[in-house]
């Protein structure tokens, strides 16, 4: 299914030179791959951050780290 916006932007770009359109096509696809790469990073990474999660709340309450003076950044 295609959004009324995405048929717009479609509509639009149909209306450009060839190679504007293959450059704006170009873009598209480059951004689509970098998301699915952040995507797929972000998937295999839940076990990771969830481990360095418990490990940090661990380390909080057992008094090993220190409140955040932001004064001194």
């Amino acid at each position: 299914m295609t959004t009324q916006l995405l048929k717009h932007a479609f509509a639009e770009a149909a209306k450009l030179p060839d190679r504007d359109q293959d450059a704006l096509a170009a873009l598209v696809m480059e951004e689509l791959a970098s998301e699915k790469k952040w995507d797929d990073a972000f998937a295999d990474s839940q076990d990771l951050l969830a481990q360095m999660a418990k490990q940090a709340l661990a380390e909080h309450q057992a008094g090993k780290t220190l409140r955040l003076d932001v004064d001194a950044l």
